[in-house]
C-alpha cells in the first residue's frame, strides 16, 4: 500500500484529471498517477512530455524500454521492471534475454542493444565520468537529439524508481510476478 492515500481522478481539476485518465490507458500506471495526483503540475508536465516523446517516436521503442528496464534492474524498483519488461517482449527479445539484464551476452542483443544497455549502466552509476568514446560510438548509431532523448528517458527512469519505491507505490505485487518469472525461468527444461 503507498505511503500516501492514492488519488481518483475525480478528486482532479478537469485538466488534470483528463491527463490521468490518458496516462492510465498509456500504461499500467494507475498506482503511480493515483500517488502523483497529490502534485497536479507534476501530473501535467511529466505525463504529457513521456505521451509526446513515445508520439513522436525520434527513439526506436525498443531502445526507450531496453535502458528503463536496465535502469531500473539497477535501481531494483520491481514496479518499473515489472510495468517495462513486457514492452521487451513485444519488441522482439525473449524473456530469458530480458530475465538476464543487465548483462547482454545473449543472442537476442545485437551491438546497439548492447550500447544501449551499457550507456544506461553509465548514466546511473557514473554519470560523471563517462568518457568521450562512448559518445563516439552512440553517435555512429544515434542523432544528437536522440542521445538526449536517451538520456533523458534513463534519467527519469532513476526518478520514478525511487519516487515508486520511496512512496511503495508498489504493493508487493509486481516484485512477486518478478520473482515468480524468474523461478519459471530458472526450472524451465
Amino acid at each position: 500500500m503507498p505511503r500516501v492515500p492514492s488519488l481518483p481522478s475525480s478528486a482532479l481539476p478537469a485538466e488534470t484529471a483528463g491527463i490521468y485518465e490518458k496516462f492510465v490507458k498509456f500504461g499500467p500506471f494507475a498506482d503511480q498517477a493515483s500517488v502523483l495526483a497529490h502534485v497536479p503540475p507534476a501530473l501535467n508536465h511529466l505525463y504529457p512530455m513521456l505521451m509526446e516523446l513515445k508520439a513522436r517516436g525520434r527513439v526506436p521503442w525498443r531502445y526507450i524500454e531496453l535502458a528503463i528496464v536496465v535502469t531500473s534492474k539497477l535501481n531494483a524498483c520491481a514496479y518499473c521492471v515489472a510495468s517495462h519488461s513486457p514492452v521487451l517482449l513485444i519488441e522482439g527479445l525473449s524473456a530469458e534475454a530480458i530475465a538476464q539484464l543487465p548483462r547482454t551476452d545473449h543472442s537476442d542483443f545485437d551491438d546497439t542493444d548492447r550500447l544501449v544497455v551499457e550507456y544506461a549502466m553509465l548514466v546511473t552509476e557514473s554519470s560523471g565520468r563517462i568518457r568521450d568514446n562512448v559518445f563516439e560510438r552512440l553517435r555512429s548509431k544515434f542523432s544528437d537529439d536522440q542521445i538526449v532523448e536517451l538520456t533523458l528517458r534513463i534519467g527519469l527512469a532513476g526518478f520514478f524508481n525511487r519516487f515508486n519505491d520511496a512512496l511503495q507505490i508498489d504493493d508487493g505485487s509486481a516484485a512477486a510476478a518478478l520473482n515468480q518469472q524468474s523461478f519459471h525461468l530458472a526450472h524451465k527444461d
